[in-house]
């Protein structure tokens, strides 16, 4: 309220209930006012007391989620892992398998066909490299949907 209407008001109660009527008036606005406060503080305190009890459970659940989430997360990293390292070693089986049969293979070739063994060599160890590329990319997005496309 700005100075003016507090002094309107003022005047109104001065003339409504007189002078000597202002004091007891004025207790009784004060007690309405302490009531008012205590009643809403007695609210809050009760509000308080009554939802400690479920923040606590709300707090308990969301620290056992969390920490079965992170035993979930962990548990799938682990296998992941183990599934790529082992997926890695039989890609590495099946290269030294390939570049074992492209040497037989081309070694027979210059048998028969009289081309050099190097040359094939190469040309077949280019081939299995092109090979275990395609392968090590696709097991670089193991989540995508066809990795030799």
């Amino acid at each position: 309220m700005s100075g003016q209407e507090l002094f309107i008001v003022v005047i109104v109660v001065l003339l409504l209930f007189g002078a000597d009527k202002i004091p007891d008036i004025m207790k009784m606005a004060s007690k309405g006012m302490r009531d008012f406060r205590k009643a809403t503080d007695d609210i809050k305190q009760e509000f308080e007391s009554s939802t400690k009890d479920i923040r606590k459970d709300i707090k308990e659940i969301s620290d056992s989620v969390s920490k079965d989430l992170n035993d979930v997360s962990r548990k799938i990293s682990k296998d992941v892992t183990e599934v790529s390292n082992n997926i890695q070693s039989q890609v590495e089986d099946v290269t030294k398998d390939i570049e074992k049969d492209t040497k037989e293979i081309a070694s027979n070739l210059e048998k028969k066909v009289g081309q050099p063994a190097e040359e094939v060599t190469k040309e077949v160890a280019g081939a299995a490299d092109t090979v275990k590329n395609d392968i090590n990319e696709a097991l670089t997005d193991p989540f995508e949907e066809d990795p030799f496309s």
